[in-house]
């Protein structure tokens, strides 16, 4: 696939604060007068928002590990082929809230050790990764609180509680030591305007390089 764009991906804790500085980011960067399409996993595309209802909403016990891991998928899957793809070929910013690290969290780690079939599944159907991953560090306590402060319908996640807060956070941390290449960590216990001006940066220097 060609990637002639580039590919921006926001991870972290419910909670943390990503999809906040995932729109300010895309605020930040058409202000210049780039071309940005902001998007968000599980959805971006109309077949994969339809998923989107099916794993984020009910009861925490809906759907097994490996069922979701196939539902994620498939919704990525035509994500990327709907809004991703046809937008980095188009020389766009594409600007992700989550993409497959976060498969690889709460799917392949939090439910059991997928994490194999997560990545097998990755490399079958979606075979590509973002440039930068920008992920939003936050105390799960502190994540958990805001995230159930929202009082929305898709909080499947958030009922699990403090303890996966906990598991994924540790994992997303790890996850940056391991692609140490395309992430970039970013604490999100501070104001707003503070990790937003730290999102800018980052993203400046990755596109003037």
């Amino acid at each position: 696939m060609r990637t002639d764009g580039l590919f921006i991906s926001f991870e972290g804790i419910d909670g943390s604060g990503k999809s906040t500085q995932a729109r300010l980011l895309a605020e930040h960067l058409r202000a210049q007068g780039r071309d940005v399409v902001l998007t968000r996993e599980p959805g971006g595309s109309p077949g994969a928002e339809e998923i989107r209802a099916l794993v984020l909403q009910g009861d925490p016990d809906r759907w097994s590990a490996r069922t979701e891991i196939l539902l994620f998928t498939a919704a990525r899957r035509d994500h990327l082929e709907r809004t991703i793809q046809p937008a980095l070929d188009a020389g766009k910013v594409v600007i992700c809230d989550r993409f497959a690290d976060s498969t690889r969290m709460y799917q392949g780690l939090s439910r059991g050790n997928l994490r194999g079939l997560v990545d097998e599944l990755h490399r079958l159907m979606i075979g590509i990764e973002p440039d930068m991953t920008i992920l939003i560090d936050m105390d799960p306590a502190k994540g958990l609180s805001r995230a159930l402060s929202r009082q929305g319908v898709e909080e499947r996640f958030e009922d699990f509680g403090e303890e996966l807060q906990q598991a994924m956070r540790d994992g997303f941390l790890a996850l940056a030591g391991e692609f140490p290449e395309r992430f970039v960590t970013i604490d999100g216990g501070r104001p707003i305007e503070d990790v937003a001006e730290d999102v800018q940066r980052t993203v400046a220097k990755r596109l003037n390089a």
